[in-house]
């Protein structure tokens, strides 16, 4: 019979197959190489589309966009010479006021806060996988990331504001901001780091592990 600890290890060089539990060694793929169940065809991984070590500087850049995206006005509105910078806070806060203020906590969670939690996390991460190391709460912060991917709102969000600009145009004269560029630009860089597989860091993961296990 299995002792606790030993039924409580964890293998992070091995994955299951979701759909019928077969359990796998993971294996480094190439080029469009995809990782297979051989039992029901489920698709278990790919290889990564992108070179592992652009990830960092990208994770960097969308950090700093959307910051500025946070910061800088995403739009100014005039109406008969009077002229108003508006940035995402405002927006949310002007939500806020009166019946729609559950709708301004729902932007604000799925616009602001999950993107800017998922691009911090991914982005500390890459910082240690970078160096070979695995980062301290890996597998919290691997799980967290994989919980967050579904309330990432922003490819949702962006449409919106582009489709609320183009009305308010037809009203008010509606010129787009730095930071409205500059939200295009993070959704980008989010849309392009989120969306990949990140199998490979579990690979690296387990096998700076063996090594160290080796060595001793």
């Amino acid at each position: 019979m299995l002792s606790l600890s030993a039924a409580m290890k964890s293998y992070p060089y091995l994955i299951a197959c979701p759909h019928c539990g077969c359990v796998y060694r993971l294996r480094p793929l190439v080029g469009k190489d995809v990782a297979q169940c051989g039992r029901c065809l489920t698709i278990l991984y790919r290889s990564p589309p992108m070179d592992p070590a652009r990830l960092l500087p990208l994770a960097f850049a969308c950090a700093v966009t959307f910051l500025m995206a946070n910061a800088w006005p995403v739009m100014t509105v005039s109406f008969h010479g009077l002229t108003h910078d508006v940035t995402l806070w405002q927006s949310m806060w002007s939500l806020a006021q009166g019946d729609t203020f559950l709708l301004a906590w729902c932007a604000v969670l799925f616009l602001i806060l999950a993107p800017s939690l998922q691009i911090m996390l991914l982005t500390w991460i890459l910082l240690f996988a970078s160096a070979g190391r695995r980062a301290p709460g890996f597998i919290a912060l691997m799980k967290t990331l994989r919980w967050l991917r579904p309330w990432n709102m922003m490819e949702v969000g962006l449409p919106g504001f582009l489709i609320a600009a183009v009305k308010l145009s037809g009203l008010l004269d509606v010129a787009v901001e730095p930071g409205g560029w500059f939200l295009v630009a993070s959704l980008m860089l989010v849309l392009m780091i989120t969306r990949q597989d990140n199998h490979w860091l579990w690979s690296l993961d387990s096998a700076v592990h063996r090594g160290r296990t080796h060595h001793a």
